[in-house]
């Protein structure tokens, strides 16, 4: 039972959820700064945030396990390699599925449905990524966009939807993350173009090649930077100097993940992904947190 489980927590990446979770969480104390902090809110997010990824990362892996198996790359996941069986992956997808939707319930205690509501929509579009790569090379942006979700949704679990208004700054944060993601997951894919080309896959390396991709990457991630600015903005007065020298401080790194990659050497791909990006996720979620306690 134990190796089933461990064999499943690596599956799905359970340690990455590190990526999407900072900024529900910097969303999250925003919207308690407006509305008073609750404890039950926080388990529903936290809940949730598990959930969601559980199901949308198992069945992306299911969708891919074929074209996993062609790639050396990827031919030792645990699908292809036969760690796990497909009904067992399949029974955990449902189940965190049900889990998911099953976790909005908690903010019927503050009388409000919206999570309840938008539950559904919400996971039928973070499983869609799964099928993306076979009609667009755009699928990037569409997994930017699945965890852009992440800082309105924990908003929504916490306000509601008061107006368009009240819902600025965690629209600015998810597009923020939209430009992020899109960047990392085309650094990511350079590692992959040769396979993608020869399966008939889409993506921005396959359609651009390698060192142009670098570039879409770059201007995803200046178009981050330049949102967290205008989130600012949009979060005032709650932000202030404390949190634009985290956004400076994330800019230096995001130049130094790019440093990491170039088109003849993509062997520091993985540090630049997942290093990287757990430092800037984290980091400028504690800048905020350190943002609001000084303003205090």
């Amino acid at each position: 039972m134990l190796p089933t489980v461990r064999s499943l927590l690596e599956l799905i990446r359970f340690s990455h959820t590190l990526f999407a979770l900072p900024f529900a969480l910097t969303s999250a104390v925003l919207a308690w700064k407006l509305s008073g902090f609750h404890v039950l809110q926080l388990i529903g997010i936290l809940i949730c945030m598990v959930f969601a990824r559980s199901t949308a990362m198992a069945l992306n892996r299911l969708a891919d396990r074929r074209f996993d198996a062609l790639n050396p790359r990827t031919a030792m996941r645990h699908l292809p390699a036969g760690r796990l069986t497909v009904g067992a992956v399949w029974l955990f997808t449902l189940l965190c599925a049900a889990g998911f939707i099953a976790s909005t319930l908690i903010f019927l205690v503050f009388e409000n449905p919206y999570p309840l509501y938008l539950s559904v929509p919400v996971l039928l579009f973070l499983c869609a990524y799964s099928y993306t790569k076979r009609f667009t090379a755009l699928s990037h942006l569409w997994l930017g966009a699945s965890l852009g979700l992440s800082p309105v949704a924990a908003w929504i679990a916490i306000r509601g939807i008061v107006s368009l208004s009240d819902l600025a700054a965690p629209l600015v944060l998810g597009g923020a993350v939209l430009c992020w993601v899109a960047g990392f997951d085309i650094f990511y894919a350079c590692q992959d173009v040769d396979f993608d080309r020869k399966a008939k896959l889409h993506s921005i390396p396959a359609a651009l090649g390698v060192r142009t991709s670098l570039r879409v990457a770059a201007l995803c991630h200046l178009l981050m930077v330049l949102l967290l600015v205008v989130f600012y903005w949009a979060a005032a007065p709650q932000l202030g100097a404390i949190y634009l020298a985290g956004v400076a401080a994330a800019a230096l790194l995001l130049i130094y993940e790019h440093s990491l990659v170039r088109p003849d050497d993509l062997s520091r791909v993985n540090q630049a992904f997942f290093q990287v990006n757990g430092i800037i996720s984290v980091g400028l979620f504690l800048v905020v947190v350190v943002q609001l306690v000084c303003r205090l």
